[in-house]
């Protein structure tokens, strides 16, 4: 069966068990932040949906994106998706970079992400608040003991439409690494 949304790309580096280190290429995202999941989900759909100048509807992709919710923050070094209280749909790779349709709500931001590496664990189930922030526990437990230095706070990834049973949902917690080839882990 074929997936119905383009899916991002990534390379397995390695793997410990259920935790996958991924490299990930540049990104381009749609990105609401400061509001709930729900108003959030609504601005970028009506976005991909042709809110935007252009008025082109642009193809959903998997996963969508959501930020940390009241866990510690942790300084950021360089740009990731892991903001709190921000929510972003990966926008389809045949845009070239720059090339996106321009919102025409300013809520919507347009962020370009460079290439970098993940810690990922995937589950399946519903993404309740108290059964993600355990998700982001078991995650940084296994980034400290794989010898990983993590960059960035934990981000949830979602990969199904709300209608689809919890049983039967992809969905992943990961948090931006320091590259393997800086001689970590």
């Amino acid at each position: 069966m074929r997936p119905m949304v383009e899916s991002t790309a990534y390379e397995v580096l390695r793997s410990e068990g259920p935790l996958e280190i991924r490299r990930y290429p540049l990104m381009q995202l749609a990105t609401v932040r400061g509001v709930g999941d729900d108003d959030a989900f609504r601005l970028l759909f009506d976005y991909i949906s042709g809110g935007n100048r252009r008025r082109e509807k642009v193809p959903m992709t998997a996963p969508v994106v959501s930020g940390t919710q009241g866990t510690e923050r942790i300084p950021m070094t360089v740009p990731v998706v892991s903001r709190p209280r921000s929510f972003s749909f990966v926008l389809p790779s045949s845009y070239p970079p720059h090339e996106v349709p321009e919102p025409v709500d300013s809520r919507v931001e347009i962020e370009i992400l460079p290439g970098r590496e993940l810690a990922v664990i995937r589950f399946r189930g519903r993404t309740g608040e108290s059964a993600v922030a355990e998700r982001y526990s078991s995650l940084l437990a296994a980034v400290k003991r794989s010898g990983l230095a993590p960059r960035g706070e934990p981000f949830l990834m979602r990969y199904n439409p709300p209608f689809v049973p919890g049983f039967l949902r992809r969905n992943e917690v990961a948090v931006e690494v320091l590259p393997l080839s800086e001689g970590r882990g």
